[in-house]
């Protein structure tokens, strides 16, 4: 781990404190104001009820926020940055082919929860407003609200993140207090902390274990925890989780307090059609401002989430999960970045979830679904880092056995979610969890298909090339971008491009790779000198949160090595030499196509047409590079998969 990384997660500072409550615990901040409601849905309210759903929430929060992730899987930092890709990363290095599965559907299921979680955290804030009119319709208010939290996205979190702190500060204060103050008439309700109850009310609740799919609500932020952890360092989100931990804690008991208190009653008896206990324990008076509060929060909670699923598909992107999509950064702070396609499918997919459920109440038999299966897959990547850090098994064995049986019951739970909305984000994680399946094995078919030479056996003829004067120039500097990890070798369609397909002289020949490493953020180049002042590899390593801006970075390493007298990169030609005009420079990428001549697997042909058609609609290459335009060249090559062995021509000889 760096210096800057350790520095940071050993730091503790106020400012860090800070934003770790704006940035990390929205999602996991704003579970009060839909996880009780949830609980009791349309039942009468009973004692035993209340206090089984907050004891169950109390242990949940507990075992699985606090203990799974606070404590153990915060630990498992990919040299700062957590995350399940992240973790993938890492665990990647076991060489154990298969764990490739749990990291895609956790990935893809995290963003399909980015979907759900601003409708229903914005909707439930909204909807408190029934408290003065009760038969206003809130779907065009939450729309409007989010249409507004993604345009602003392409500015960048830098001027709202300032706000965001403070105002979180002020909503888990407003918790606390709410919640206090109803505890005090009814402290019996800390009965609660004992696990018998949470038992009780499994074996009593109409739904019985099935009500385990609502509490399971109040902890659907914590993989959203791990993901920014980046942000705010190990030491500063576990010190501040203490205080964030207390709110909630303290405002769910608040909440069974107030219900206990009106045993008997149901809900919509005592709030109308906005019967919430959430906004039910505020005085009146108070009421207005609580929305307001609540909406704010609402909205921070859905700017974690959005932040969150920029940098998931950017670490997809890297790791060859996910098609080259474009990628802005608006501020100059690490980490900090904006993808317009992915902005607009998420507005998109959460207009379209609030049209389809409307209320708040009917979204939270969707949500949770797809999460839990994020934290299942979590859980078996976090096995095998503990065995990759030697952990001691009778330690490891217990606690994933324990985790999986929890985040199972919790699966079970909510399959029963599925027919009543689960289907929604289940259907999108599988539409994300297909795109990244296909790419990733049209990649590894690409790779298997390609054929690489030794650039060994081609020296000789490229350095006559270079000094061949009956072949008209092609370019001073001609570059090309190579996926050939070693540094002696190279795809044999480059030396095809230069050498036959109308051969190209040059003066100096380049080969450019770019590796992306399994850490967060490096940036690291290599040069290797094959033949003076003819043939040069450059390797850039880079970490998979990096800018592959190549054109940038490229020209850094030509004018270092011309500072070195490395190089000399002065035009060839007389006139131009004379003047000390630099040479031109030409990069040449290469666009593969399917041939007609494939003859290919059923399975094969359906990946490899479905990438191809990926392909069509992401971002070409030399964007993805960050290549000026200006001075690339496309050059498209079949691509030939099981190629006919023997097509049996017989030649015919005409009689004369």
């Amino acid at each position: 781990m760096s210096t800057s990384h350790k520095d940071l997660h050993s730091k503790l500072t106020l400012g860090g404190l800070l934003i770790s409550l704006g940035i990390i615990y929205g999602d996991i901040g704003t579970s009060p104001l839909y996880v009780m409601k949830a609980i009791l849905g349309d039942l009468t309210i009973n004692a035993d009820v209340v206090l089984g759903g907050i004891s169950c929430v109390f242990w949940t929060l507990t075992l699985q926020t606090t203990i799974k992730y606070v404590l153990i899987t915060l630990s498992a930092d990919n040299h700062g940055e957590g995350g399940i890709f992240a973790l993938y990363a890492l665990v990647k290095k076991t060489k154990i082919k298969w764990l490739i599965v749990p990291a895609i559907i956790g990935g893809s299921a995290l963003l399909a929860d980015g979907i759900i979680t601003p409708p229903i955290s914005v909707s439930s804030a909204v909807e408190g407003i029934r408290t003065f009119y009760p038969e206003i319709n809130t779907v065009p208010i939450v729309i409007g609200i989010l249409c507004v939290l993604f345009m602003i996205q392409q500015f960048g979190t830098k001027l709202v993140g300032k706000f965001f702190a403070p105002m979180m500060m002020i909503w888990f204060g407003m918790l606390a207090i709410l919640g206090s103050v109803q505890i005090v008439n009814h402290p019996e309700v800390f009965k609660a902390i004992n696990p018998y109850y949470a038992y009780h009310l499994l074996s009593i609740h109409p739904d019985g274990f099935f009500v385990l799919g609502f509490v399971f609500l109040c902890t659907t932020g914590a993989e959203a925890l791990y993901s920014d952890m980046g942000h705010c360092g190990r030491k500063n989100i576990r010190i501040s989780w203490i205080f964030v931990k207390t709110a909630l804690v303290l405002n769910y008991f608040g909440q069974g307090a107030y219900l206990i208190h009106h045993e008997g009653s149901s809900l919509q008896s005592l709030g109308g059609s906005n019967g919430n206990p959430f906004y039910l324990i505020m005085p009146s008076w108070f009421q207005p401002f609580g929305i307001v509060i609540a909406t704010l929060a609402a909205v921070i909670a859905s700017q974690a989430l959005i932040s969150g699923s920029f940098t998931l598909i950017n670490e997809a992107m890297r790791l060859n999960f996910w098609p080259k999509v474009k990628i802005k950064y608006p501020t100059e702070l690490k980490g900090q970045l904006y993808i317009p396609s992915i902005n607009w499918l998420l507005l998109a997919g959460c207009i379209g979830i609030v049209l389809h459920f409307r209320e708040s109440s009917n979204m939270e038999h969707a949500y949770g679904l797809a999460i839990i299966l994020c934290m299942i897959m979590t859980t078996i990547l976090l096995n095998y880092y503990l065995i990759m850090k030697r952990v001691k098994l009778y330690f490891i064995v217990p606690l994933i056995t324990i985790y999986l049986g929890i985040e199972l019951s919790f699966l079970a739970a909510n399959i029963t979610k599925f027919a009543e909305g689960g289907y929604v984000t289940l259907f999108i994680a599988m539409m994300l969890i297909s795109v990244m399946t296909i790419w990733y094995l049209a990649k590894k078919i690409n790779k298997n298909y390609t054929k690489i030479v030794k650039i060994e056996d081609y020296k000789k003829v490229l350095v006559e090339l270079s000094a061949d004067l009956t072949i008209p120039k092609y370019a001073t500097h001609l570059v090309y971008m190579t996926n050939a990890n070693r540094v002696d070798e190279i795809e044999e369609k480059v030396m095809y491009s230069i050498l036959q397909k109308r051969p190209k002289r040059a003066d100096i020949y380049w080969f450019v790779h770019v590796n992306i490493l399994s850490e967060p953020y490096k940036t690291e180049y290599k040069v290797t000198e094959m033949v003076k002042d003819d043939l040069y590899r450059v390797d850039f390593n880079l970490g998979f949160r990096e800018p592959t801006k190549i054109n940038l970075m490229f020209k850094e390493v030509i004018k270092d090595m011309v500072k070195k007298g490395e190089v000399d990169i002065t035009s060839r030609y007389e006139s131009l030499n004379k003047n000390n005009i630099i040479g031109d420079f030409k990069f040449v990428l290469s666009e593969k196509f399917l041939s007609n001549d494939s003859d290919m697997l059923w399975h094969e042909k359906l990946v490899m047409n479905t990438y191809f058609f990926i392909k069509k609609i992401s971002l070409s290459e030399e964007s993805a590079f960050g290549l000026d335009s200006s001075s690339v060249k496309i050059e498209k090559f079949p691509m030939v998969l099981h190629p006919p062995e023997n097509i049996g021509l017989t030649r015919v000889y005409s009689k004369n």
